[in-house]
């Protein structure tokens, strides 16, 4: 099957999925569990019932919340720059006056080289040349904890004053230290000081609150059923435009597009919530649904950056060689590895055995780049490349409900064996090893 080409003409001429996205990057702050996550909730919603599919629903699911306070990181000889120091979300409201040790990209390594026991420990963003895996910064932020550490600062290795957001509480809220995120240039200075006297100050509201997943669905009510995934929530210091506005338009846009043809499996469209606090959209849905009827897991996130399409396939075959014949269709480069990652939503599906696939667009540089700053905005964003994007995902998810397609599962022990000796260290250190 191949996409009609009235409808990739349509696609390449389309500002339905361009325009959700300019409605949630006005909505400002979609932090999980926050009034303006269920304003972007209820803006999907719409561009879903605009687009005409079916069984519209938004579902409401408790969370940890978390809000933010104001943030503080002064040092000798270091002026008070408050705009580069920002609270990392599930950190405790904390005052800690300390040395402050860097223990350079923050691997196992350099913690055990380090003595941070009593001190700030501050590691960088990126990950160390040569490392076999991103090494996550809940990774880093345990790591800290376990080894006596008072506090976490998380210096960002991106350029342009801009201080490194992320969730370090997960599942285990709020955090067992402070922790804030720096810029570069702050990290910089702080590094040439060679372990100053510091003083971190960070505060923060951590309580319950509500989060929600948005779902439609197309195409017939079949045993099986294609989910095709984002995440609606961001970060509250920045529009997340691409982290993961486009993630959500693309999987309008596709929704759009294949409810005017047939196919043969049921689709089920499901922007999830909170999904940078620790995946809990994804991890609700999977709980309370009979995942027996999942075929496959079709998970768009940072989609955004440029129109060749990059993958992570979990080590499914099927999943890989469908991307790949999307890819040679239209012509167009696909970077897929096939590496068991704990990262996305569709972990929550692919550590129970369902096929799942992780899709976005190619990007310069290492890390997250923009995302995950006050730089993730509209203007970083293409419509030319989101359109190509929707095209190249709307193929895959037309081809992955054909009913001669099929996706092997694996057992839970499969993808336990089949995780790196590094995630697995990462999600045992984080708190989060699900077997």
């Amino acid at each position: 099957m191949r996409l009609p080409d009235e409808l990739v003409g349509d696609a390449y001429t389309s500002d339905f999925g361009w325009e959700l996205l300019e409605e949630l990057v006005a909505v400002g702050n979609r932090m999980a569990g926050q009034a303006g996550e269920a304003e972007g909730a209820r803006a999907v919603a719409s561009a879903f019932e605009e687009a005409s599919l079916a069984d519209v629903q938004i579902e409401e699911f408790e969370v940890p919340g978390w809000w933010r306070g104001e943030a503080s990181l002064t040092a000798d000889r270091v002026y008070d720059g408050d705009h580069e120091v920002i609270g990392l979300p599930g950190t405790p409201t904390g005052r800690v006056e300390a040395p402050i040790v860097d223990v350079g990209h923050g691997s196992l390594d350099e913690f055990q080289a380090t003595d941070v026991e009593g001190a700030i420990a501050m590691a960088a963003s990126d990950s160390p040349p040569g490392s076999d895996r991103w090494l996550h910064r809940m990774e880093k932020y345990a790591a800290a904890a376990d080894a006596g550490a008072e506090a976490f600062v998380f210096r960002n290795h991106v350029e342009g004053c801009l201080p490194a957001t992320g969730e370090i509480g997960y599942h285990n809220r709020p955090g067992p230290i402070p922790a804030v995120g720096i810029s570069k240039e702050l990290g910089a200075r702080l590094r040439r000081l060679d372990e100053p006297e510091g003083a971190l100050d960070v505060a923060a509201r951590n309580e319950p609150t509500e989060s929600r997943n948005v779902e439609a669905t197309i195409g017939p009510d079949t045993d099986e059923e294609v989910l095709l995934t984002a995440h609606v929530d961001a970060h509250d210091i920045a529009e997340g435009a691409n982290d993961n506005g486009a993630g959500c338009a693309v999987v309008a846009e596709v929704g759009r597009l294949l409810n005017r043809v047939d196919l043969e499996t049921g689709v089920r469209l499901i922007t999830f919530g909170s999904e940078e606090i620790g995946l809990y959209g994804a991890y609700h849905w999977a709980e309370t649904n009979d995942l027996d009827r999942v075929k496959c897991v079709i998970n768009v996130d940072g989609a955004g950056t440029s129109r060749n399409l990059r993958v992570g396939t979990n080590g499914s075959t099927e999943l890989h060689d469908l991307f790949e014949e999307v890819g040679e269709e239209f012509d167009a480069p696909v970077e897929a590895s096939d590496t068991i990652s704990p990262h996305g939503d569709q972990w929550a599906f692919v550590q129970e055995g369902v096929p799942g696939v992780i899709a976005g667009s190619v990007s310069e540089g290492s890390g997250r780049g923009w995302g995950h700053t006050h730089a993730d905005t509209l203007d970083k964003l293409d419509v030319r490349d989101l359109r190509a994007i929707a095209i190249q995902v709307a193929a895959a998810v037309q081809e992955a409900a054909s009913a001669d397609r099929t996706f092997t599962r694996r057992s839970r022990e499969e993808i336990r064996d089949g995780l790196t000796s590094g995630y697995e260290q990462e999600l045992k250190r984080g708190g989060r090893w699900p077997y």
